[in-house]
C-alpha cells in the first residue's frame, strides 16, 4: 500500500516570494508638489522625498516627509507597503492609516486637492 503522505525527509521544491512593493514615481512627486502649493492656506509648509537608510523587503525604498505649520519637526510620514500607502504620525511614530492611493494618502493628511477619479462634473 503506498503512503498517501509525503515523507518529512523528502526535499520539497523551494520558491522564492518577492513581495510585492510600490515605489514613488515621478507622477507621485508631481502630484506632492500640486498638493503642498495647494495646502499652503491649510498649514501644509513643505513636503520632501528621502532615501530609506535600510532596503527593507516590502516597503518602499523612499518615503515623504511633510511639515505643517503646527510643529518644527516633520509631522507625517509616507511610504508604501506592499500595495498600499501608509500614513505616519512622523512624531509619535503612530500608524495613522492605510490607503490604496498615493493621493488618498495626502488627502488623510489635508483635503486640498480633488481626488483623481472622484470629480464630479459641472
Amino acid at each position: 500500500m503506498e503512503d498517501p503522505m509525503p515523507h518529512l525527509n523528502e526535499a520539497l521544491p523551494t520558491c522564492k516570494i518577492i513581495p510585492f512593493q510600490m515605489e514613488l514615481l515621478s507622477r507621485h512627486r508631481e502630484y506632492l508638489s500640486r498638493w503642498v502649493e495647494a495646502g499652503h492656506p491649510m498649514g501644509v509648509c513643505d513636503a520632501d522625498v528621502f532615501s530609506a537608510p535600510e532596503r527593507q523587503s516590502g516597503l518602499s525604498s523612499e518615503y515623504v516627509v511633510i511639515w505643517v505649520r503646527e510643529t518644527a519637526d516633520p509631522a507625517y510620514k509616507i511610504y508604501s507597503r506592499g500595495n498600499k500607502w501608509v500614513v505616519m504620525d512622523a512624531i509619535r511614530e503612530n500608524q495613522l492609516g492605510l490607503f490604496a492611493s498615493f493621493a488618498d494618502a495626502l488627502n488623510m493628511v489635508r483635503p486640498v486637492l480633488p481626488l483623481p477619479g472622484k470629480i464630479v462634473a459641472a
